[in-house]
């Protein structure tokens, strides 16, 4: 007799998609590195000594032995020594998970598991990649000949549990939902839902932000590399589209139909339907009507 065996997916928190750059460096108390931005994620972590590091236009703070932090996409970033030779170990990666929030303005100090990992992740790295020393300006990584078996999915795989486990024990984890890569268009479909009931008020991508529990920066990016168009222009075109069936289907006039979808005035209403439809409202009514 045949069983039906009901075979589960697991789910995936974090996927790294490609490894940029890995890097160890070891520097004398006059390393400086005036900084840069890409559009990946970094990951530094200090072996010894202390360095420190600057985000966007913010301050210098200082990372000692045993902490790590991440700088996001985008975020312009600089490092030096302080006070001390230091070592520091550096890995970019690509990685488009929503899990990765986590991770934005994050700082920690490693615990054994967690160095233990760093560990592995270095020892693999000198096996299957040449890996210049102090090599700043390092721009792709070049395969080993004939480096071990799976040596870079452990890579992978060793960032990928490095990752979980602070995640787990970062106090403040947001509670943010397991996605697959072809499982984005729940939620996107759940914003514009969301959106859609709501297209009769002011409608703020703050408030929209913290309905789903992300911050402004991710879902802002995330909305706009699913669907091609940002949260604001989706908002826009949907109170757009609403003010066309009171003008076709009602007897509301235009200040009415501008009171009732929360535009600042009938002025402002009227500019911004002409922007969406090339007509103003009563000229689009008028042909609606024909």
């Amino acid at each position: 007799m045949e069983k039906n065996y009901i075979k589960t997916r697991p789910k995936t928190v974090i996927d790294i998609t490609r490894i940029v750059t890995i890097h160890y460096y070891e520097f004398g108390q006059s390393f400086v590195f005036n900084g840069e931005s890409h559009d990946f994620w970094e990951m530094v972590y200090v072996d010894k000594g202390s360095v420190a590091v600057r985000r966007d236009n913010e301050e210098e703070f200082i990372l000692t032995q045993g902490n790590v932090l991440f700088h996001k996409p985008n975020e312009f970033h600089a490092i030096r020594a302080h006070e001390s030779s230091p070592n520091f170990f550096v890995i970019s990666f690509v990685s488009s998970s929503m899990a990765m929030v986590n991770f934005e303005r994050f700082e920690a100090s490693l615990d054994k598991v967690h160095k233990s990992l760093v560990s592995e992740i270095i020892k693999e790295a000198e096996k299957c990649y040449v890996i210049p020393k102090n090599e700043t300006e390092l721009k792709k990584l070049i395969r080993q000949k004939n480096p071990p078996l799976g040596s870079e999915q452990l890579i992978k795989s060793y960032l990928e549990l490095l990752l979980i486990y602070l995640m787990r024990t970062k106090k403040k984890t947001q509670d943010i939902p397991v996605l697959q890569h072809d499982e984005h268009e729940p939620l996107i479909s759940a914003i514009k839902e969301y959106i859609l009931s709501r297209c009769q008020e002011n409608i703020r991508i703050d408030e929209i932000c913290r309905a789903f529990g992300y911050s402004k920066s991710f879902l802002s990016r995330f909305f706009k590399e699913h669907t091609g168009e940002s949260l604001a222009s989706y908002a826009n075109k949907m109170k757009i589209n609403k003010a066309k069936e009171l003008l076709r289907n009602s007897n509301m006039n235009i200040t009415q139909i501008s009171l009732l979808l929360s535009f600042e005035n009938p002025q402002y209403f009227a500019r911004a339907f002409k922007r969406q439809c090339g007509m103003t409202p009563t000229e689009w009514r008028r042909r609606a009507h024909v």
